[in-house]
């Protein structure tokens, strides 16, 4: 925590090294209680039967997906292991990238097509189709880019930036509406989910070689790249370090005071959400600040943030009470 977006609050506070663990160092079986993976999902199966199948490889007993695809869709999902699945709420909120093949339903000059595809960026109506896993009711999402990178006559290569819950299918009926035909929806992959890429994506035939290893040759190196702390979904988040005492509280729901309090980013506000870490880097809960990050440093007592959701093992650390 050397870097200029963090402020140093206690030079000489340390860690026990018998407690806790740096989330690099965990084992395949703590990696499952707080992890995650990203799949290349294929095409066929649905985000849930794919998640079912991962669980039943893996042999845990809680293991679910952030960000639905359609079955016949392919892309990144995010698979979320253990203390991870109760974070799902926040990867759903993150925003997507898709590309897309589109069927126009009659020949349609450039302009024209350029001209309608605009109406549909923006803040739009995006009422999910009847078919999909939510409730159908009139609702608005934000799609940033809406652009052709490649056309064949009716054929159309597109990639859609887009607030997290965005239809396409039903960007494409209402693309039809202003062309005045049925717009197909020929193919669909996710190609980005938040700040994750397909390109770091693995397929579920690399995932099952890797449990195969670890489990029948005691090889845990596959899986030692495949599996991510949970740590890494919060990279982005304002961060508070504290003392090893301080972990131990607030993993039994207390709130942190100014005692326990090592270093943090600077410049958070009062209500802001901030992860809380050790001095080990790993995470204890998410939190709201009660305070201003700014007014820590002149601080000798006081609540400085309140957890909201906790996940750390309460056993982690011993108690200091």
């Amino acid at each position: 925590m050397t870097d200029s977006n963090w402020l140093l609050l206690d030079s000489e506070a340390i860690s026990e090294p018998k407690y806790g663990c740096s989330p690099n160092d965990r084992s395949i079986e703590q990696l499952l209680d707080g992890g995650w993976i990203l799949i290349d999902k294929p095409a066929g199966p649905s985000s849930h039967q794919l998640a079912a199948w991962a669980r039943e490889m893996l042999g845990v007993e809680k293991l679910g997906h952030g960000g639905t695809l359609d079955p016949f869709a392919t892309g990144s999902l995010i698979l979320l292991s253990g203390r991870a699945m109760r974070l799902t709420g926040r990867i759903l909120k993150g925003e997507k990238t898709y590309h897309c093949i589109f069927k126009l339903p009659k020949d349609i000059s450039d302009d024209d097509l350029i001209n309608n595809i605009s109406k549909l960026t923006g803040r739009i109506h995006n009422v999910p189709p009847i078919e999909s896993a939510v409730k159908v009711q009139v609702r608005q999402r934000t799609i940033n880019e809406f652009n052709i990178i490649e056309r064949n006559d009716r054929i159309l290569l597109c990639t859609i930036d887009c607030e997290a819950g965005t239809y396409v299918r039903t960007l494409a009926r209402d693309l039809g509406l202003l062309l005045g035909g049925d717009v197909e929806l020929i193919e669909l992959r996710r190609g980005k989910s938040g700040s994750f890429s397909e390109n770091d994506a693995i397929t579920m035939h690399q995932l099952s070689d890797a449990i195969y290893l670890w489990k029948n040759h005691n090889n845990a190196e596959g899986m030692k790249k495949i599996i991510q702390p949970v740590e890494t979904l919060l990279e982005n988040i304002p961060k508070i370090c504290i003392k090893d005492g301080a972990a131990a509280a607030l993993s039994h729901g207390a709130p942190l005071a100014r005692p326990g309090v090592v270093g943090l980013n600077p410049g958070v506000k009062r209500g802001d959400e901030v992860a809380i870490i050790t001095m080990k880097h790993e995470i204890v809960c998410l939190a709201s600040m009660s305070v201003n990050g700014d007014d820590v440093k002149n601080m000798t007592g006081g609540e400085i943030a309140r957890p909201n959701l906790v996940l750390m093992p309460p056993q982690t650390y011993p108690k200091r009470w």
